[in-house]
């Protein structure tokens, strides 16, 4: 007889997971028990503690009107007379506590002190307690009651599940940190492998030559041998020929009868005996000798070799490596510096490193950068924003970023000046009514204060130096300044109608004037020492040698073009062509045949307030339009605008004469604010 089986199914169930769905109250995430937080019943069949219920009915005054709203599903609830005590126990929560808590009692931690009291946890305080250690409260200690407190064994699941995610981030940042450096060993492996196999080549690339010498040597040995050996052979077989000779003659003579020849052999022989002494030495020697000390070769190659190649490595650690970048003017050259340092932060003294750079424009277009190793440890990262906008850098050492890489930067269109200087007045650091400069070689910058007849003398900071006074200064006429190939300045004087030639220091040198000067305004010195001056009244250019002679004389008209109204500028192209500027730019051969016009943007009514050419292809001119003054930028050849120098903070205001020096700098004369003012730009 069988016996009746019964199969039973079995579920696993987490307690954690099961208390927090069934077992803890919605609203305020509290586990339900026989004290505070009862559980009723709700007639939407909702299950919610007593004390939240007790805290909404208080909270939205329902106690009179007779209902309220379920927290969970928003349905209205009647209120029974006897209030919230009086709604029914939840059974089913009810039942499924006592299943739960004879299941597992010890997964309820208890206060030590009130064991029958479960631990609360204060989210806000950090702190652990019961509701008997509060005497049933918990504040911050000012009376307020919006910390938030959940049952500790729910703070415990919260921060295990915290703790097992912020593990979990750990060990992928780890396990991608371990796939990094795996990635690196390959590299480092390949890298040395083709390390080795470069070694071998080359190092075979020496053995070759060494072989190949040491054929050449040998080669050199056999060829002396074979020569020796021939003229020994020739020898002997000549010695070989006579000794043949001798014993033909001989044979026979035993049976000769005739004394006279017999006679005659003897005689023959006895020549021949004599003959020998010059064949008994042989005519080449057998002396051959090979050296290798004769000279410092062997020792030159032994240095060479001992220095032949070398292994370059780096600690360079990319992630601590910085660059110094910084907001900059389009137009402008601008330069980077990347400093590399080791894991510990320790700046590195060589070079060599595999630096990639990028830059690019807000629009992706990339940029031309030049990387120059300074083999110290730093590059210099040298690269021209052409437009103003936002770039973005990109370092790379070893295919990995450096420390924010890429930086991001910004490129104004505005070009604000390096240096300024001066202010209206006649004292050392003022003007009054500057009107021309020149710059010699050794960058020192002669401002005519015209207001004040003087030159003022400033350094390549424009820092203040001395005053000239006197020759050429008279009046307050002097409107035109430049400097000479002899290395001599040149004023004009337009009131006594004298150009004046002074050194450096200030001192005379000559004067000489024409008496066709009517209105001569401005002058220049060609590649030739050949003196321009330019008169407004006569609308023409005076060509004279360095003694003051006149060589041409040069109209400033042309067909079909219209005329000028007021010629005082002037400057001189890279083949000694004629710039003339008024509120265009015309340019003339040095023989004084118009070529071409060069319009400003827009052909608007403003006007130059100077002109210069800068010996690299550019052409600089200050210019007034209405309420707008800048310097604008040409290309000679093309004689199309490239970009204005426009100062965001330091406007300029009615800018004049200016002047350029090798640097790629321009100091210009700002009429209007009574100084002078030094711009980069390029």
């Amino acid at each position: 007889m069988m016996t009746p089986s019964t199969l039973v199914e079995t579920v696993s169930i987490n307690y954690e997971d099961f208390s927090e769905h069934f077992l803890t109250c919605s609203t305020c995430l509290c586990t339900y028990d026989s004290q505070e937080h009862i559980p009723k019943l709700l007639s939407c069949s909702h299950s919610v503690c007593r004390s939240c219920l007790e805290r909404i009915v208080a909270a939205t005054g329902v106690r009179d009107a007779g209902s309220f709203r379920c927290p969970i599903c928003r349905e209205t609830i009647p209120l029974p007379r006897g209030g919230i005590n009086a709604l029914p126990p939840s059974f089913l929560v009810n039942q499924l506590l006592d299943l739960m808590s004879r299941q597992r009692r010890e997964v309820v931690p208890r206060c030590s002190t009130h064991t029958t009291q479960e631990l609360l946890f204060c989210e806000s305080c950090d702190c652990v307690f019961c509701s008997a250690c509060t005497e049933g409260s918990h504040d911050n200690g000012n009376g307020s009651y919006s910390h938030t407190v959940i049952p500790f064994s729910i703070a415990i699941k919260r921060m295990s599940e915290i703790l097992l995610y912020k593990a979990n981030l750990c060990i992928g940042k780890l396990n991608a940190a371990a796939e990094n450096v795996h990635s690196e060993v390959g590299k480092l492996d390949q890298n040395v492998d083709h390390t080795f196999e470069l070694i071998n080549r080359t190092f075979q690339e020496v053995i070759n030559t060494v072989e190949k010498r040491r054929q050449e040597v040998l080669g050199m040995v056999k060829k002396i041998r074979d020569e020796k050996k021939k003229v020994l052979l020739e020898q002997l077989a000549m010695i070989q020929g006579e000794k043949s000779k001798v014993e033909q003659e001989c044979q026979g003579l035993q049976h000769q009868v005739e004394v006279r020849n017999i006679t005659k052999k003897i005689s023959d022989l006895n020549e021949k005996i004599d003959a020998v002494k010059n064949v008994m030495e042989p005519r080449e020697n057998a002396f051959i000798k090979y050296e290798h000390l004769h000279n410092s070769a062997f020792s030159d190659i032994e240095a060479a070799l001992n220095v032949f190649g070398r292994v370059r490595t780096s600690k360079t650690f990319p992630t601590l490596c910085t660059a110094d970048v910084h907001d900059t003017s389009a137009h402008l050259h601008s330069c980077s510096l990347l400093r590399t340092v080791d894991y510990h932060g320790s700046l590195q003294t060589v070079g060599g490193d595999p630096v990639a750079v990028e830059l690019r424009y807000e629009n992706g277009d990339e940029v031309e950068v030049q990387l120059l190793d300074q083999n110290d440890g730093t590059y210099s990262i040298k690269y021209t924003p052409e437009l103003p906008g936002i770039y973005k850098l990109h370092i790379n050492i070893f295919g990995r970023p450096i420390k924010d890489s890429p930086y991001q930067f910004t490129s104004s269109e505005h070009i604000n000046p390096v240096f300024c200087f001066g202010s209206a007045g006649a004292g050392d650091e003022h003007f009054l009514q500057a009107a021309a400069v020149a710059i010699n070689k050794a960058g020192r910058v002669f401002v005519l204060d015209t207001g004040n007849s003087r030159i003022k003398v400033l350094g390549p900071s424009l820092e203040f130096l001395q005053h000239f006074h006197g020759d050429g200064l008279e009046e307050r006429g002097g409107t035109g300044i430049a400097v000479t190939p002899s290395d001599s300045l040149l004023v004009i004087n337009w009131r006594t109608r004298y150009a004046t030639e002074l050194n450096f220091d200030g001192m005379l040198i000559s004067q000489f004037t024409h008496s066709d000067f009517v209105e001569p305004l401005s002058l220049v010195v060609n590649s030739k020492g050949e003196i321009l001056i330019v008169d407004n009244r006569l609308k023409c250019v005076f060509v004279l040698d360095p003694s003051g002679k006149l060589l041409r004389r040069i109209e400033l008209k042309r067909k079909g073009s219209r005329h000028s109204k007021y010629v005082s500028l002037i400057a001189t192209g890279p083949q000694d062509e004629i710039l003339i500027a008024d509120s265009h730019i015309q340019v003339f051969s040095p023989g004084g045949e118009f070529l071409r016009e060069i319009y400003p943007e827009g052909r608007n009514r403003g006007h130059f307030g100077g002109i210069t050419y800068d010996k690299k292809g550019y052409i600089l001119a200050s210019r007034s339009d209405k309420n707008k003054h800048y310097i604008q930028v040409f290309n000679f050849i093309s004689g199309q605008l490239l970009y204005c120098i426009d100062s965001a903070d330091a406007k300029l205001k009615r800018p004049a004469g200016l002047a350029v020096d090798d640097q790629y700098n321009v100091v210009v004369v700002d009429l209007g604010n009574d100084c002078v003012k030094k711009y980069r730009y390029k």
